[in-house]
């Protein structure tokens, strides 16, 4: 007796697009990520393909293979799975159009500074490259740049017709930063509206190539420059870093309130330096508190994308331009940032897909 689709869809349903191996959160049930037309029975044969929407190659394997098994624990006796996937843009603010050359922006963002966002941002840049994502880094904190330094770049822009500007290139990463702009010790002592001009001339006036995601590394705070992304960037959705302590928390949750004021979602909360081990005796010790950020996201009702430690190693390999995901790949460290990159891509890929992007623009003009 040939298999049915039901039967199929009843089988997938026991599979998720998070691999056994795997803690990048919980996953969708494949038989959600599957239409009737993905699904081929030939007799006794089946063939599936599955398309995912973030950097899925860490995970395909065990998928195929976990979709394989419970196919043929299901009475297939010749299952064929295919996982592939393609980042796609998503919505942005109501009036706003996505970058005809980046599919999805992140703005990565604190209530105050000290919370290690920066290092947490180009981390998360990195992971979702080294998953096979085409990603850049924009540097937004223009009183404190730290890009530059943190990815080993030196050297300015360069602009080829005098009205746009080149990105530079760090650890597979396109990258810009008013960094790279003005000398290393020069203070950018500008008033809010240079600070929003300048932002918004590195957004929009770098040649960004293809991406499927730009990483905004945001100022810590809530002023003109988080203000100015929030009405005037089309970004898909905003991640909040903070530290477990009361007051980092209280900073944070203004900062969240702010994107979900502005309708920019927020995709989660990161507690960077959660907890710090001892290089000597390995002992733990919760020097910020413990766990305020996520009841903060339980709280607020946003998604929690997880935790990192408090190392000097992460501070040392980021002072030396190479960050842990770059650095030290098979270290613990990097396997959070790399779990937490992931569950970003998939928080992303669950946003409602962009239409303003695929209509044409609307163009009034005055009756001759």
């Amino acid at each position: 007796m040939s298999i049915t689709i039901a039967q199929v869809r009843s089988a997938l349903r026991t599979v998720t697009d998070s691999p056994p191996a795997g803690d990048a959160g919980g996953g969708q049930a494949l038989d959600r990520l599957v239409k009737d037309a993905d699904i081929v029975i030939d007799g006794e044969a089946v063939s599936v393909s599955v398309a995912l929407g973030y950097p899925a190659g860490w995970a395909a394997p065990c998928v195929e293979k976990a979709a394989r098994e419970a196919l043929h624990a299901a009475g297939v006796a010749r299952a064929e799975v295919t996982v592939s996937w393609a980042v796609k843009p998503h919505a942005v603010q109501r009036g706003l159009r996505p970058l005809s050359n980046v599919r999805n922006i992140i703005a990565v963002a604190s209530g105050k500074g000290g919370v290690g966002k920066s290092t947490t941002a180009a981390n998360l840049a990195l992971a979702l490259s080294a998953d096979g994502a085409k990603v850049g880094l924009l540097d937004a904190d223009i009183y404190g740049p730290s890009v530059p330094a943190m990815l080993g770049i030196t050297g300015r822009p360069v602009s080829h017709d005098n009205k746009t500007m080149e990105p530079l290139q760090g650890h597979g990463l396109q990258a810009n930063s008013i960094g790279f702009l003005i000398d290393a010790d020069a203070p950018a002592i500008w008033r809010g509206a240079m600070v929003t001009r300048a932002f918004e001339q590195m957004l929009r006036q770098t040649n960004w190539g293809d991406l499927d995601y730009l990483i905004v590394d945001m100022p810590p705070g809530t002023g003109d420059l988080a203000l100015t992304l929030a009405q005037k960037v089309p970004v898909v959705g905003a991640v909040i870093v903070t530290t477990p302590q009361d007051l980092a928390l209280l900073d944070a949750r203004k900062g969240l309130r702010m994107f979900q004021k502005v309708d920019v979602p927020v995709l989660g909360v990161i507690e960077n330096m959660a907890v710090h081990l001892c290089s000597h005796c390995g002992h733990a010790e919760h020097i910020f508190g413990e766990g305020g950020g996520q009841r903060m996201a339980q709280e607020v009702n946003v998604p929690w994308l997880g935790s990192l430690p408090l190392a000097k190693t992460i501070r040392e390999q980021a002072d030396a331009g190479r960050p842990t995901v770059i650095a030290d790949p098979d270290s613990e460290a990097a396997h959070h940032y790399r779990d937490i990159a992931r569950r970003l891509a998939r928080a992303v890929a669950a946003l409602p897909p962009d239409r303003a992007g695929k209509l044409p623009p609307v163009v009034v003009q005055a009756a001759g």
